[in-house]
């Protein structure tokens, strides 16, 4: 089934135009980048030389794309927009809220139980909405995405930071909080800064142990979790060509870890292979017959370094595997030199669970791989020595793998099929454990590995490598063992060296489903009531922000200043939180309890100036407000990495924090303050940070006259009398200043339509 074709027909039909028109105004090369975002300006959006990494623009993507629990806030908002039918081709896919715990049937079973009320709340909303509705165990969002929506030239938006994936098929996509994705389902402009382009070019031949996700766990080694900020990662040269269209998508998948706003491949004969497996010739061929469009231009190609802003060169064939981690995904480690950390790091040397799946590697070609060295083992006699788990990444990859003996394959080995969901990627993992407390080292095929994002156990080191790598170390049992170089013993006391991996790209009988999860919407979805039990735990309506009171900030208490690493998964964590993702006011209970306080290095921890005790963020946060009081956060570099989940803004928002000061932000975190009315501020001067004390009285001035490029001034009011005054700087436009007035984009939306 071809889903939206006549509007992917509208955009190749487009194309060559807007694309040769942008040439011309740009008179020079462009890069696949370019071709896509200038052929997807807003309507009325004036063609010009963009500057990247400076001018704003306004952009129109063709779909939009969100998972079950950040589609529950983005469709309370939608609700609140006017809208009565979405602008765009739209689909909501419920992955997230499906615990891994004893196997996929008692699991899903358990899921649909707990989650009922959401599943229909998204259900019912996706039906008057007229949005694509796919159900439990269908499938993770990317992977069920690439089966089925993405195309080479296309530009989407996903509420879910991996949405990039979809850069395998030559896509622009774009993770982002669900405020965007209601301007867009509501056909309104979407804006994004103009990205930078890193090039990286790829030659020679991957081969034997090494893997697509290798040449993300080498790049992040290079660029760091925010050396991608505001830039695109654009891939090019011969080496793109032996890759396979999923193997792409799992390179631009984890390029979310480097901060990325999204990652492409060029358009080739393996897109339109797998374009055609999974029943869209129509698309693929439309793609060749447009093929000039989807690849940068030669003269770019030819001198790269005259159109990217930076340039790096991975040659596959001398990639060797990489593992990354603990608790960062950029450290990286060749698997040559990885046994030297681990001893020298005294990281726990026996490896307790491997786990493969995740948007990221959960492919039928990820299946097939890490399976042949399972069947190969088993049959030199050997028995995997960890826990075993595998989550197929939809329910056409999993029909179709276990159709062809490749889910009996890890069975046979001990290994448990969950259901097909992301589970233990974003701490979906009920983990039974002799003693929690005990330092413990897993791997996972996954994307990210912060403390306690699997299992919720801060002494868990997780480890980061190809399905391959994983099914080796899990057999073995051992974090230090290299299966390019080492024996194994079997049961007979023989010596044993593992096969290298060998796989299908795609199956050779074809991929093959009964029922993949999907629910179209009704026709005419404006009879259909949503109701929301006032009573609820789960779900609740959302009041609009109130708009900004035209006063400066004037002796705010401080809430917290957190160090070191500060993500979303620090400010609003998942796991077991996840059930409150429909529910402002019980999430914020979550609100940075993750968050280290500077001042005593403890979590959840910080001080209450009017009694000189310490209380926990939110409690303290809502102490705050209930005295009519707004607070401020403070924190350091890339403040709100990792997922985009939006709750880590609005949570804030609705605790009355007026402001949030930081050494830099993560780019999907900085918009999503921004779009919900947050004052989102960075030191002018890094060291400022310094000046912070533990019972700050903080004062913000220059909102009266707030402007773009123009900087607010900080006073610190210290206890002992003294003050210390600073600049901090903002990248607020004349539109988010806006949004900022009007308390979110959602109130100013509503007031523009007025």
């Amino acid at each position: 089934m071809v889903f939206d074709a006549e509007m992917i027909r509208n955009v190749y039909q487009s194309l060559p135009e807007r694309v040769n028109k942008a040439r011309e105004i740009l008179s020079r090369p462009m890069t696949l980048t370019e071709k896509i975002l200038y052929a997807h300006l807003y309507a009325g959006e004036a063609i010009n030389a963009f500057e990247r990494g400076i001018d704003y623009v306004n952009f129109s993507p063709d779909r939009v794309a969100m998972q079950d629990a950040t589609a529950q806030m983005a469709l309370l908002q939608l609700m609140n927009s006017g809208r009565e039918r979405v602008a765009v081709p739209s689909t909501v896919h419920c992955d997230h809220l499906i615990q891994a715990h004893i196997a996929a049937g008692p699991d899903l079973q358990t899921a649909n139980q707990n989650n009922k009320e959401v599943f229909e709340f998204l259900s019912n909303v996706s039906n008057k909405f007229g949005i694509g509705f796919w159900k439990p165990g269908a499938g993770i969002i990317h992977q069920v995405v690439l089966e089925n929506y993405a195309f080479p030239g296309g530009m989407m938006i996903g509420t879910d930071s991996h949405t990039p994936n979809a850069g395998g098929l030559s896509m622009i996509a774009i993770g982002v909080g669900g405020a965007d994705a209601v301007d867009v389902m509501a056909g309104m402009p979407w804006e994004l800064k103009m990205p930078k382009i890193i090039g990286v070019k790829l030659t020679g031949k991957m081969s034997g142990w090494t893997s697509p996700k290798d040449v993300i766990l080498k790049l992040a080694g290079i660029l760091t979790v925010k050396g991608g900020t505001n830039a695109v990662i654009e891939y090019f040269g011969e080496g793109t060509k032996s890759i396979s269209a999923t193997g792409k998508g799992t390179i631009c998948n984890m390029g979310a870890e480097v901060g990325a706003t999204t990652s492409i491949f060029p358009f080739d004969e393996k897109s339109a292979a797998y374009l055609k497996a999974t029943g869209r010739e129509e698309i693929a061929m439309l793609a060749l017959q447009n093929i000039n469009y989807l690849q940068a231009d030669a003269e770019v190609t030819a001198n790269p370094e005259q159109y990217y802003d930076r340039l790096i060169e991975i040659n596959l064939s001398k990639l060797e595997p990489y593992v990354n981690g603990p608790f960062t995904p950029d450290a990286a480690y060749p698997l040559s030199e990885f046994a030297k950390i681990v001893k020298e790091k005294g990281y726990p040397q026996q490896m307790e669970a491997g786990l493969i799946g995740s948007c990221t590697n959960s492919s039928y070609e990820d299946l097939t791989r890490a399976a042949s060295i399972v069947k190969k083992a088993k049959e030199d006699g050997l028995k995997v020595k960890a826990q075993f788990i595998i989550n197929p990444g939809s329910e056409q990859v999993r029909y179709t793998a276990e159709r062809d003996g490749i889910l009996a394959e890890f069975e046979s080995a001990g290994a448990v099929i969950m259901a097909n969901a992301c589970g233990p990627c974003i701490g979906q993992w009920k983990r039974e454990m002799d003693d929690p407390n005990r330092p413990n080292s897993i791997i996972t095929s996954f994307n990210r590995n912060f403390a306690k994002r699997n299992d919720g156990n801060p002494n868990t080191h997780t480890f980061i490598g190809s399905p391959e790598v994983v099914a080796a170390l899990t057999i073995a049992g051992d974090l230090c063992f290299n299966p390019l170089t080492d024996d194994l013993t079997n049961e007979k006391g023989d010596k044993v060296k593992l096969q290298e991996p060998k796989g299908f790209e795609l199956p050779v009988k074809g991929f093959d489903v009964k029922d993949a999860g999907y629910v179209a919407p009704v026709v005419d979805g404006s009879k259909i009531e949503i109701n929301i039990d006032p009573a609820s735990n789960r779900l609740q309506k959302l009041e609009a922000f109130k708009p900004w009171d035209g006063n400066e900030l004037t002796e705010l208490p401080l809430l917290i200043k957190a160090k070191g690493k500060c993500t979303t998964d620090h400010i609003s964590m998942a796991g077991p939180w996840l059930r409150f993702r429909g529910h402002l006011d019980n999430i914020s209970d979550n609100m940075l309890i993750g968050a280290v306080n500077a001042f005593n290095d403890k979590t959840n921890a910080v001080l209450d100036p009017e009694t000189g005790e310490y209380s926990a963020v939110p409690a303290l946060a809502r102490k705050f407000k209930a005295q009519g009081l707004g607070s401020v956060v403070v924190a350091e570099e890339n403040y709100g990495e990792g997922s985009s989940r939006e709750h880590a803004a609005m949570e804030p928002r609705f605790l009355n924090v007026k402001a949030i000061l930081v050494k830099s932000f993560a780019r999907i975190h900085e918009t999503n303050l921004k779009k919900q009315g947050m004052l989102a501020l960075t030191f002018a001067n890094k060291d400022d940070y310094d000046k912070v004390r533990e019972n700050d009285k903080i004062s913000i001035s220059g909102l009266k006259d707030f402007a773009p490029g123009k900087n607010l001034m900080v006073t610190l009011k210290h206890v002992d009398g003294t003050t210390d005054t600073f600049e901090a700087v903002h990248t607020y436009n004349e539109q988010q200043i806006g949004w900022y007035k009007a308390g979110s984009a959602l109130n100013a939306m509503n007031r523009n339509e007025k």
